[in-house]
């Protein structure tokens, strides 16, 4: 129980994690701006474009390895966190905040924290579980 308690805390709390310590490499001949329009990973998917300014580098490869559904939880985040625009209604989904333009950045240094712990704690728990306690079924004490 003590390993499901911490990925509870975990994910509740990831606004709160620890900011993965990520390498900032900014463009010298771009204006300093916090705007996301779209992210996109390098091709090895250890970088993060955020913007013309703004590139995160020293992404772990481990942090791939927490998955929602077919993609990776920061994959997730580069996916959402972008300006897009419904082509029907003409209704524009904006991420960035006005009151905080830092908050996309902060929050994939977060996502990649609570990834690389979410891991570690899973591999945990597999390791602490027999194969037979994990067919046995859940019991209401």
């Amino acid at each position: 129980m003590r390993i499901g308690k911490a990925l509870m805390e975990l994910h509740l709390n990831y606004e709160d994690a620890p900011q993965y310590p990520l390498t900032w490499v900014e463009q010298p001949n771009q204006p300093i701006t916090w705007r996301v329009e779209k992210m996109k990973l390098s091709p090895g998917k250890e970088a993060l474009q955020v913007n013309a300014w703004l590139r995160l580098e020293g992404i772990p490869q481990a942090c791939y390895n927490y998955r929602l559904g077919n993609r990776s939880a920061l994959e997730w985040v580069i996916d959402q966190y972008q300006v897009s625009e419904d082509k029907r209604s003409g209704i524009v989904s904006d991420p960035n905040r006005a009151d905080d333009e830092q908050y996309i950045v902060r929050l994939v240094a977060r996502v990649i924290s609570v990834s690389l712990e979410t891991v570690k704690l899973v591999e945990q728990l597999a390791s602490s579980v027999s194969a037979d306690e994990w067919l046995q079924p859940i019991t209401q004490e």
